[in-house]
C-alpha cells in the first residue's frame, strides 16, 4: 500500500469492547496505519459490535452510513459479538466489506491486504467451540482510565443472555500476563485501571488452557496491590455469588482497590431468578451489599436489573421494585429485556407487552436518580479523592472520586489526569456534585 493509511473505530457496548478496540488499533499502528476519530477521513472504519441489547444492533447500520459519508469509497470492517452471532446480517449491510467472528478480530490486519471496496461482503467466522484460547487486551490513551482484560467468555448458562454464544467458554489470561499488562499501564502515567471481562469473579479457569482454577480472583486483587504504579484499581461488574467475603474484606483495606462495587442482581424475585438461571438468591444479594456497607459504609454499590422478562407479572415486578428501594445501593443500570435469538427466553411464556417493559423501565430509572440523589447527599461533607478526566464541558471539568461520586469544577486545564483531595461541598440545580479543594498538588 502506497502511502501511510487511515484507520478509525468505533466501539458499541461494555468496557471489554472498549479494552479490545485499544489492543486492536495498537496493531494497526505496528503495521503503520495512523488512527483518526471516526468522524475524520479514513481509509478503513471498524466497528466493534455489541448484541447485549436490540439498541446495540439497530445503531449498527447508522454507524456505517456515518463512515460512508465521510468516505463513501472507505472499506467496512464489523467485528465483535453481533459479527459473530449474525454475521450474515452483518453482511448484507450496504457498504460492509468484511465481517470478523471473535476468533478472527485480533488478526484482522491480515484480512486487509487490498482496501478496494468489496461487491460482496467477506465472512471469516469461526464455530464458538473453537474461541478457546485467550487474547490479552488492555486500553490506553483513549481515556483517563484503562480498561484491563483479565478474562473472557462464559460458562454460565443464564436463558436471556447470548455472550456465551458470542464469546465462548471462561477463560483467564495468566496472572504473569496480568500483573504485566498493569506494570505497563502503570508506566504510561495513567492513574486507574478498571478489571473487566466477561466474568471476572470466574478468573483463573482456562488460564493455561485447562477447565480448572490456576488462581481465583480473590489472589489476582492480591497481586494487582503489589504492582508499583497504580494509584488505583476498580472492579468491574462481578457476579454476586463470586464475590467473595475475602475480596470484601481485602478491597475495604486496601490502599489501592476503590470502595465501588458494580453487581449485576436482574431480578428482585426468586422465581424469575429461577427463571433466567442465575446462581443466587436475592438473600445472597441481599447479604452482598450488607457485608460491603459493613465494611465500607460510604462504597458505592451499582446494580443491573432487567425489566420485562417473560413471566414478570406486576405483582413480580413490584417485588423487584420494593427489594431494591430497601437496599442500601447507589444507582441501577436498567436493562429492558428484549428477545435474543436462540436462547431459552425466546421460548418462554408470559411474554410482556413492549409498553409495559417501557413503562417499568421508566419507574426503576426513576428509583436509580431518587438512589443516586441519596447516596450524593450522604456524601457532601466528606473530604475524597479525585481523578479529573480531559474534557472541557461548557466551562467545568469533571471527575470521579474513588467511591465513584462523579464531581465538577471550573476548567482548569492543570486538573486533567490529577488526583486531587477534595471536600464534597454541595449538590448543585442539575443534581452535580461542586467541590472545594483541600490540597492542590498534582499526583
Amino acid at each position: 500500500m502506497n502511502g501511510q493509511k487511515k484507520v478509525a473505530f468505533y466501539t458499541l457496548g461494555c468496557k471489554l469492547n472498549f479494552s479490545e478496540t485499544s489492543t486492536i488499533s495498537r496493531n494497526f499502528k505496528k503495521e503503520g496505519f495512523l488512527r483518526v476519530a471516526f468522524d475524520e477521513v479514513a481509509d478503513i472504519y471498524v466497528i466493534n459490535t455489541c448484541s447485549v441489547t436490540d439498541n446495540a444492533d439497530k445503531r449498527f447500520k447508522t454507524i456505517v452510513r456515518n463512515a460512508l459519508r465521510v468516505n463513501e469509497q472507505a472499506f467496512i470492517v464489523a467485528i465483535g459479538c453481533y459479527a459473530q452471532l449474525q454475521p450474515e446480517e452483518l453482511a448484507a449491510v450496504d457498504g460492509v466489506d468484511l465481517v470478523l467472528g471473535t476468533s478472527e478480530k485480533f488478526k484482522i490486519t491480515n484480512y486487509i491486504n487490498d482496501l478496494t471496496k468489496n461487491e460482496v461482503s467477506e465472512i471469516h467466522s469461526c464455530e464458538i467451540e473453537d474461541a478457546n484460547f485467550y487474547d490479552s487486551s488492555y486500553s490506553i490513551g483513549d481515556r483517563t482510565r484503562a480498561f484491563l482484560k483479565v478474562q473472557d467468555g462464559c460458562d454460565y448458562k443464564c436463558t436471556y443472555c447470548t455472550i456465551p454464544l458470542a464469546r465462548g467458554i471462561s477463560r483467564s489470561d495468566t496472572l504473569e500476563n496480568v500483573l504485566k499488562n498493569a506494570a505497563e499501564i502503570a508506566s504510561q502515567n495513567i492513574k486507574e485501571i478498571v478489571l473487566t471481562g466477561v466474568n471476572i469473579g470466574d478468573y483463573g479457569k482456562g488460564e493455561l488452557g485447562n477447565k480448572k482454577h490456576e488462581h481465583t480472583f480473590y489472589e489476582l486483587v492480591k497481586e494487582l496491590e503489589k504492582v508499583t504504579g497504580i494509584e488505583r484499581i476498580r472492579i468491574s461488574s462481578i457476579e454476586p455469588n463470586l464475590l467473595t467475603n475475602d475480596t470484601i474484606k481485602f478491597v475495604s483495606k486496601s490502599k489501592t482497590f476503590v470502595p465501588h462495587f458494580h453487581i449485576p442482581l436482574q431480578s428482585g424475585s426468586n422465581e424469575l431468578l429461577k427463571l433466567m438461571k442465575r446462581r443466587y438468591t436475592r438473600e445472597v444479594f441481599a447479604n452482598r451489599v450488607e457485608s460491603i456497607k459493613n465494611l465500607m459504609p460510604n462504597a458505592c454499590i451499582g446494580v443491573d436489573v432487567i425489566v420485562g422478562f417473560p413471566g414478570e407479572t406486576d405483582a413480580l415486578f413490584l417485588e423487584t421494585y420494593q427489594f431494591l428501594n430497601e437496599l442500601n445501593i447507589s444507582y441501577l443500570h436498567v436493562f429492558t429485556y428484549s428477545e435474543r435469538p436462540n436462547t431459552e427466553a425466546v421460548e418462554m411464556d408470559g411474554v410482556v407487552a413492549k409498553n409495559v417493559r417501557h413503562k417499568r423501565s421508566k419507574m426503576l430509572r426513576g428509583l436509580s436518580a431518587k438512589k443516586r440523589r441519596a447516596f450524593y447527599e450522604s456524601q457532601i461533607g466528606n473530604t475524597v479523592e479525585v481523578l479529573f478526566e480531559h474534557e472541557n464541558k461548557d466551562g467545568f471539568i469533571y471527575g470521579f472520586s474513588d467511591n465513584y461520586v462523579r464531581v465538577k469544577t471550573t476548567f482548569d486545564e492543570k486538573l486533567i489526569n490529577s488526583l486531587h483531595t477534595v471536600k464534597l461541598k454541595e449538590i448543585d440545580e442539575q443534581g452535580e456534585v461542586l467541590i472545594n479543594f483541600s490540597t492542590y498538588s498534582v499526583c
